[in-house]
């Protein structure tokens, strides 16, 4: 009977862990081969996840990138309208393109300013020193690289733009051509990203719902299959009692 009621208890104990996790497989003793699917398909989830989140940064870095450009627009469209008020011969003299150079200045140095300071977790988006970032996407690091850009006076053709002597305002348009061009390659590079996440999302979700068939434990069957057991060892232990009833009564029955 002590057998019994330990076996018993020592199932009943791997039962109730099972419906207190919610796992029908916890270990390998329920499953080995099972048990690393589950592990491989975990660790694919979590890669995914991890991918997810790093699309996630990316599309964040290209959004300070496209505000930098964005400002860095404004202050060429302002050299634009100096750079075609200088054009105007016919009342500006010397000294009045020469105070509008002072602004023009200014306005080059806010771009440059924007281009060397414009950082995402201290990495410099438009300098130049960065040519590509790699966006780690999939559960084993690979993925896509992007680029934020370069709009540092050099690389838009301006850093000597000055209106008092001669000077092409077509220097300005080529200027916010790349500036445009580059907003447009950041919205682009933005988007791939955007599907990138959907897959990850779709694949984390199906792998997810693998892992989960494997895994998870079927309440209603194992509630069933705990009852029919408690059922039994009950049967088991009123079996017993009832033999060891009747051992007593023979043996009373011999000695009376």
């Amino acid at each position: 009977m002590s057998g019994i009621s330990s076996v018993g208890s020592y199932s009943s104990y791997q039962d109730y862990g099972r419906f207190a996790s919610g796992k029908r497989v916890q270990s390998a003793a329920d499953g080995a081969a099972e048990l690393a699917i589950i592990e491989k398909e975990e660790s694919q989830s979590r890669g995914l996840k991890a991918g997810e989140r790093n699309v996630g940064t990316a599309q964040d870095m290209l959004n300070v990138a496209d505000g930098a450009m964005s400002g860095i627009a404004d202050y060429l469209q302002r050299i634009r309208e100096i750079a075609v008020q200088a054009s105007n011969t016919a009342t500006m003299t010397d000294s009045d393109r020469a105070a509008l150079q002072a602004e023009v200045d200014q306005l080059k140095q806010g771009i440059g300013d924007v281009a060397s300071q414009t950082t995402f977790n201290t990495k410099r988006l438009l300098d130049g020193s960065e040519d590509e970032f790699h966006i780690a996407t999939d559960s084993n690091g690979n993925g896509l690289t992007v680029n934020a850009g370069n709009a540092t006076l050099e690389a838009l053709g301006i850093a000597d733009f000055d209106v008092t002597g001669d000077f092409n305002i077509q220097d300005i348009d080529d200027a916010l051509e790349k500036v445009n061009s580059a907003r447009g390659d950041l919205g682009a590079q933005s988007n791939r990203l955007g599907y990138a996440y959907n897959y990850n999302t779709n694949a984390r979700l199906n792998t997810t719902a693998a892992q989960s068939r494997l895994e998870d434990l079927d309440f209603p069957k194992a509630i069933s299959e705990q009852k029919k057991k408690e059922t039994l060892q009950e049967y088991m232990l009123f079996m017993q009692r009832r033999k060891q009833e009747d051992q007593a009564s023979r043996m009373r029955a011999l000695f009376a």
